[in-house]
């Protein structure tokens, strides 16, 4: 193999980059980026970045002593595997290996008037400009984002208001009962919270709300997922249903082809179905298993998800993948101020959602990678350590 494109100049990509480097690639390495950005950090930007404590999130990626070529501010425009040639806006990049890691884009929402969305760090700063005191700042969505944005807006003296077509904030993430117990947080955070109202458009000046309604609103954000960017793939022959189908070795139909990040989707034998997770801790660890496929080496990616969110001075974090069957049991008191919950299989832990008990968190996670089974009772007490949860 002597050249060797990454398609994405994200924090998976880089990585990636990193990887192939680390187990010993000494061919040509190219990476495309559609950012002038140098690879950084998307999870502070909701944060940080918004509040002005940071304006640099960047993972330090030294082009030079990684030997790779890298073609910022240039986007993969097609794919023509046949000839293993990459179509770009920088021209055609014949290649031996390729990885793809193009990430996802955020949905946007009907209308002529301004939307924010919070992707890069770009989009961060657009935002922040607007957050001055008394700015009225509508969020769209009462997902992860949707809460950090709405955090940092009132942190700067905003006034916010959250709007979530669901019953609850966090019901598609990780189920309406969880979600409801974070309803209070907004109202603490002096931030309105209003369920189960759907936006028809965004428009100068505000939002047209769906059966009727307006909202005034000088900053619009809307935090309603995002779609793996993938059209550029649309004529490539790869499957992509629910972004690009690999393996669980990360690899595409073609042994030639991986890809990972936000973009992938992987096969995971723990859960047997696949999985693509919007999520950095995936970013930053699967791109060393798809460079050890590239390179022909035995490696598989079939990690327990995790990920975590600041939000409303609150640190919650989640691991696992819960069926939509599993009990749910709190671990500790919900009204409080730290507790969790777990759902559970019989005696097999699924996952955890934690507030404010990292430990937890870290001790439970080793318990779902493993697969060692729990007593209900233990686990349930907050004051038993999670790993003393753990079956004899």
């Amino acid at each position: 193999m002597d050249r060797v494109i990454v398609a994405g100049g994200g924090l998976a990509g880089i990585r990636a980059v990193e990887a192939l480097r680390a187990k010993g690639y000494e061919g040509g390495l190219t990476i495309v980026g559609a950012e002038l950005h140098p690879p950084y950090n998307r999870p502070p930007l909701s944060k940080a970045v918004l509040t002005g404590d940071t304006d640099d999130t960047s993972v330090g990626a030294d082009f030079e002593r990684l030997r790779c070529e890298a073609l910022l501010g240039h986007r993969a425009t097609g794919l023509r595997p046949g000839d293993h040639v990459l179509e770009t806006t920088a021209g055609e990049l014949g290649y031996d290996g390729l990885v793809i890691a193009t990430g996802a884009t955020p949905i946007r929402l009907p209308g002529t008037g301004t939307q924010h969305v919070m992707r890069t760090i770009d989009d961060a700063r657009s935002l922040r400009a607007g957050l001055v005191p008394g700015a009225r700042v509508v969020i769209v969505g009462a997902g992860w984002i949707g809460a950090e944005v709405a955090t940092a807006a009132a942190k700067l003296g905003c006034v916010v208001t959250v709007i979530e077509a669901a019953d609850t904030p966090l019901a598609a993430a990780i189920g309406p009962e969880i979600g409801a117990l974070t309803v209070p947080w907004y109202a603490e955070a002096g931030v309105e919270l209003r369920t189960g109202v759907k936006v028809a458009s965004i428009d100068p000046g505000g939002l047209a709300l769906a059966g009727g309604g307006w909202i005034d609103a000088d900053e619009i954000v809307v935090g309603v997922g995002v779609r793996p960017e993938v059209g550029w793939l649309a004529s490539s022959g790869l499957d992509l249903g629910g972004g690009v189908a690999v393996d669980a070795s990360l690899r595409t139909s073609r042994p030639e082809i991986v890809a990972v990040g936000d973009c992938a989707a992987w096969w995971s034998t723990r859960y047997g179905r696949r999985l693509r997770v919007e999520h950095w801790d995936t970013a930053l660890n699967a791109p060393e298993v798809a460079a050890a496929s590239l390179l022909g080496q035995d490696a598989v990616y079939d990690a327990v998800p995790y990920f975590w969110s600041q939000q409303f001075g609150r640190m919650v974090q989640y691991a696992g993948h819960h069926p939509v069957a599993a009990r749910m049991v709190y671990r500790g008191d919900p009204a409080s101020a730290k507790w969790a919950a777990c759902w559970l299989t019989g005696d097999r832990l699924d996952a955890i959602v934690t507030v404010d008990r990292p430990r937890d968190l870290v001790q439970a996670r080793r318990i779902i990678t493993a697969g060692t089974p729990v007593d209900i009772n233990l686990i349930t007490d907050p004051e038993v350590p999670v790993r003393n949860a753990v079956r004899s």
